[in-house]
């Protein structure tokens, strides 16, 4: 566990008196700097994209801290309260909705799929919704199957579209694992069809405004503005250049989440009790349905990555790299946040992990 360094406190105190230290009505104050954890986090710092740092211990913040430019452009800088797009991290919001409308009595995680979207075409017969929730259903990857010469957005409707002109699959599902966008972009319609109301503002009344996410939004271009946005950027011709934005950014289901580390604590909280869901529903969601051949994925459960002890997810998508480890037995998780296009931070997170793990031995 990193020392207290009175130096480093004074260093703190003097730093915290302006705008880069400071938090918003009600959040955790941020902690001192930490000699290992800046250390790790040096490229982060200074006039380039940054980062949002947070280890919760117990429950409360070890370490919250943020480096580095939320936008490059006008030198606004990044906080605990700066909103990230979370890429794939969005998942476990996802699989979390599906829960609830199961809890609800509105749907059952072994629907069949065309239960609920029948246009696609004979081979999703036997696809069911437990097989999307674990990457088991073998539905073609929507990427794919874009006309890379079309510069719109696709939406979640349209990887429906996309998948309705396309009898194959990868392989006969439920018999094998393949990562698949495909299967969360499909789910989020499930839920706007189960809600009757649509997936982001379900995620926002039933998820994110019950756990004081208020910042938190699926975003949709032109529906709502998010709040503290933080813009991605990708390292080219020798500078960091913006590329917040791709084709396939407006999809919500597989990745449209924007959120904090702030906001992201609530949730890593209601993961520990039944605020929102119900135990047995965690221990689905956290549980393995599939085994993998990823590494450190031996198993893969609803949304989250499982890994020994670790429950995990990454977020990688044009200028964001993102994300979350847990350790439930120790009661210890890590978020790192990014916006840019490299490095991928699970290998940081989980160095920083040991810091607190090492400690407890």
């Amino acid at each position: 566990m990193p020392r207290w360094n009175p130096r480093l406190a004074l260093l703190c105190l003097f730093a915290c008196s302006s705008l880069v230290c400071s938090s918003p009505a009600g959040a955790a104050p941020l902690t001192p700097p930490d000699p290992g954890v800046d250390a790790l986090m040096h490229r982060y710092d200074g006039q380039v994209p940054g980062a949002s740092v947070l280890v919760l211990k117990d429950g409360k913040p070890a370490f919250r801290r943020s480096y580095g430019l939320a936008v490059v452009e006008d030198g606004t800088l990044v906080t605990p309260a700066s909103n990230f797009r979370l890429a794939s991290v969005s998942k476990q919001f996802t699989a979390a909705a599906i829960l609830l409308l199961a809890e609800d009595g509105k749907l059952g995680i072994d629907d069949p799929l065309k239960k609920w979207l029948p246009s696609l075409p004979a081979v999703a017969d036997t696809m069911t919704l437990r097989q999307l929730l674990s990457h088991t259903s073998g539905l073609l990857d929507y990427e794919e199957l874009m006309d890379a010469a079309d510069p719109r957005q696709i939406h979640d409707a349209g990887v429906l579209q996309l998948l309705e002109k396309e009898n194959r699959s990868y392989f006969t599902p439920g018999s094998d694992y393949r990562y698949s966008n495909s299967g969360y972009a499909l789910l989020a319609l499930v839920v706007g069809k189960a809600s009757g109301s649509e997936f982001a503002s379900f995620l926002r009344q039933r998820i994110f405004l019950p756990l004081g996410m208020n910042n938190t939004y699926a975003h949709q271009d032109g529906i709502d503005e998010v709040p503290d946005r933080v813009y991605g950027y990708s390292h080219m011709d020798g500078r960091w250049q913006r590329t917040d934005q791709s084709t396939t950014s407006a999809v919500l289901g597989d990745g449209g989440i924007y959120s904090s580390i702030d906001d992201l604590a609530k949730w890593d909280a209601a993961l520990y009790d039944e605020r929102l869901l119900k135990t047995s529903s965690l221990q689905l969601a956290f549980s393995p349905a599939t085994k993998t051949t990823e590494p450190d994925v031996p198993f893969y459960g609803f949304g989250w990555r499982i890994n020994g002890d670790a429950l995990w997810h990454s977020g990688e998508s044009i200028g964001f790299r993102n994300v979350i480890v847990r350790y439930p037995k120790q009661k210890l998780t890590v978020i790192v946040l990014s916006n840019r296009n490299e490095p991928e931070p699970y290998a940081l997170a989980i160095d920083i992990a040991r810091r607190w793990l090492d400690a407890a031995r």
